[in-house]
């Protein structure tokens, strides 16, 4: 596909439809991953399911991953343009289920539904913009693709505190469905004209299977975790452990687990730094709406400022890897890390003042969205940097599986450290310390080994070698 003008862009009349349709996608998707972080706690109140509070993020983020693994071959296979359709009645149905729940049962089997359309969607996005677009225009439409969740973080979860204090929660989920309808009715068009690629299936195959069986064995420990106390809850958690090894081993790079040197180290450090920023997020907004009593709206502007603090050191990343040409890429990704230190530390703290505390939630937010701001697109750029030819997919694929991945296994084991709190009669406040603890035990893990980054860049560099080699 070649471009018709010289300044063609991607707003142009030949591309401007299938723009537009896939930014109010993204922007859809990402509106309801983070908006259901402001009303969490006011819905699982209202449906009784405190003790079950991590699932509702657990359940989207673990789906998210099957959505994002089938659709791929079903694109592989059939085209995007069904698989597209599948993927919002998914989406659209989770929302359905979520907006009308009875019970926390019924609204974690919306979150599934909705997280796996939501994967399903951002993969089918993925496709059409290298089907859609000439390669000139990619860097624009992808730079379009991000910026699409920076207005969803900054007031989807102040407006979604509006509507749970003045209205129901229930509103946040109906809200959506305009939205993902006028993009169905401006992408369809386009999709209609892109074919199947035929590709390879075997492995795809193998993949899908090792993430239901990861999903399961998670899924399995969570639950476990949850019973800790008793026996059952100890033997599931064991079966999970177990179902979940060798998924893990073929999903994530060689070398993850030990943190090898280079890509393996990369990985595992964005992984932990990711499940400490989203987990510290979903447990901060709980323990301001419950424990310190603030209204869901305000909460919901707490958690903007760490958004508005992401989207600033993003910017400031960008401007200096340009200017220093990416050299100074390992020592940004540690200081982002000690950032989220801090904010974790000063969040901590804020929780276990008697009174107050409200400007060291704020100061933690802004600090911890720096320093994954820094980290996040950095990482990313290393990762991809040590890429040997013909591999960008590949690791393309694995940073977006750990970026779903850790953070619903770290809130699930956060919201179980909560449900035993409950069982034991600790109370709320001390479950949402313990939750917090184990996510600045992650990020001080991930300080640790982002240094294993550093040595494999300047080993790579001496040796003139791929540092996944």
């Amino acid at each position: 596909m070649e471009l018709s003008k010289k300044d063609a862009g991607i707003f142009d009349a030949k591309y401007r439809a299938l723009t537009i349709g896939i930014i109010l996608a993204v922007t859809t998707v990402a509106f309801e991953g983070l908006a259901i972080t402001t009303i969490a706690p006011s819905l699982a109140q209202k449906l009784n399911g405190l003790p079950l509070y991590g699932w509702i993020f657990s359940a989207f983020l673990l789906a998210q991953i099957l959505g994002t693994m089938m659709i791929g071959q079903r694109i592989n296979k059939n085209g995007v343009f069904p698989s597209f359709v599948v993927s919002i009645l998914f989406f659209v149905i989770g929302i359905v289920i979520a907006a009308t729940a009875v019970n926390m049962a019924m609204l974690i089997a919306g979150r599934v539904f909705q997280g796996f359309g939501a994967g399903a969607v951002i993969t089918c996005v993925y496709y059409s913009i290298t089907l859609g677009y000439p390669d000139k225009l990619r860097t624009k439409i992808l730079a379009m693709f991000s910026s699409a969740y920076i207005l969803p973080a900054l007031i989807g979860p102040y407006i979604a505190g509006l509507l749970a204090e003045y209205l129901s929660w229930r509103f946040v989920f109906w809200l959506v469905l305009p939205f993902i309808g006028l993009a169905v009715v401006l992408t369809l068009p386009a999709f209609r004209k892109f074919s199947a690629r035929k590709q390879g299936t075997v492995k795809s195959g193998r993949k899908e299977g090792y993430a239901v069986l990861l999903a399961v064995g998670t899924g399995l420990l969570l639950a476990g975790l949850g019973l800790i106390t008793d026996w059952k809850g100890m033997a599931l958690a064991a079966a999970g452990v177990l179902l979940m090894i060798q998924p893990l081993r073929k999903l994530l790079p060689a070398g993850t687990f030990g943190a090898r040197r280079g890509l393996p180290a990369t990985i595992a450090s964005r992984g932990l730094f990711v499940a400490c920023y989203h987990a510290t997020e979903s447990y901060v907004v709980l323990a301001l709406t419950d424990v310190k009593n603030l209204p869901a709206d305000l909460a919901g502007l707490i958690v903007a400022a760490g958004a508005l603090s992401w989207s600033t050191a993003a910017w400031l990343q960008s401007k200096l890897d340009a200017k220093d040409h990416g050299t100074g890429r390992n020592k940004r990704v540690t200081a982002g890390i000690c950032f989220m230190i801090i904010g974790v530390a000063a969040v901590m703290l804020a929780m276990g003042m008697p009174e107050g505390g409200i400007v060291f939630a704020v100061l933690s937010q802004i600090f911890t969205g720096f320093g994954i701001g820094l980290a996040h697109p950095t990482t990313g750029a290393i990762a991809l940097q040590r890429a040997k030819a013909g591999e960008e997919g590949e690791i393309s694929a694995s940073l977006q599986f750990t970026d779903a991945f850790s953070p619903g296994l770290s809130i699930g084991i956060g919201g179980a450290l909560i449900a035993v709190s409950a069982t034991a009669n600790w109370g709320l406040l001390t479950g949402i310390l313990l939750a917090l603890s184990l996510q600045l035990l992650f990020v001080i893990l991930s300080l640790a080994i982002s240094f294993r980054i550093r040595q494999a860049t300047r080993t790579a560099t001496d040796r003139g070698l791929s540092s996944s080699e």
